[in-house]
Order: structure tokens, then sequence, then C-alpha cells
């Protein structure tokens, strides 16, 4: 088994592959700034909810239970699971379209930031391993 089989770095991937995506439904609301009748979307948050799945087998990332009280079920899964959806705004234009540059340009610098921070992770948490396996 490679090291970025591991759950941890597949959790990782699944969250930078979440922003990768973003990343595009974002950009296309700036493209579609000017068009007529256009709505904002955007892609429903990620959380680690999102990612625990009973159901997943013995890929899944499960809680070790030390205690009785511990949580026995659950873990993260591998695929992405994502859903563009219509962003409620309440500025429009007399055209119809709903897109503010102001707060695109907002969504896209902190979703910048977001995967900086995930790919930084994912890198020194190999690096460690790799450290460590030395």
């Amino acid at each position: 088994m490679a090291l970025t089989d591991l759950p941890m770095f597949q959790a990782l991937r699944q969250k930078m592959q979440w922003h990768q995506q973003r990343q595009g439904v974002l950009a296309e609301n700036v493209a579609n700034a000017d068009t007529p009748g256009y709505r904002s979307k955007d892609l429903k948050e990620l959380s680690f909810s999102d990612m625990v799945d009973a159901e997943q087998g013995t890929e899944a990332l499960r809680p070790v239970v030390t205690s009785a009280g511990h949580i026995t079920s659950g873990g993260i899964s591998s695929g992405v699971g994502t859903k563009v959806s219509k962003a409620s705004s309440f500025e429009r234009t007399p055209d119809g379209n709903s897109v503010v540059l102001e707060e695109q340009m907002m969504k896209i610098a902190q979703n910048q930031i977001d995967y900086q921070t995930a790919t930084s992770l994912y890198s020194r948490s190999l690096g460690m391993l790799k450290s460590a396996l030395k």
C-alpha cells in the first residue's frame, strides 16, 4: 500500500478536489457577470460530516474505540460528493443577473487560501511520514 492511499491523505485529496471544482464554478460566475438572467452558483460546502459514511468497508477511516462511549461506526469516504446549487443573492441587476463581482472575488480568494492550506497539510504530512520511515 502506498503512503498516499492512507485515509488521511484521501480526505485531504478529496478536499483539494472540491476546491478545484469550486474554483471552476466561481470562475463561471465571473465569466457570466454580464449575461442577462444568469444566477450565480456555488458548490455545497464540503464538511467532515459529509465525508463520514458508515457504508464504506475497510477503506474508510474509522475512529478507534477505546471506551464504550465512543463512536463505533463511520468513516471518511473516498468520493467527492459535490452539488452545484444556485446561490441566493439579494442583489439583482435590471436584466435579472445575480452575480456580484466583489462577492465572487472574495469567494475566489478564500477558496484559494483554503486550497493552499490543504495542499500544505498534504505535503507536510507526506514529508513527516517519509522522514519517519527513513
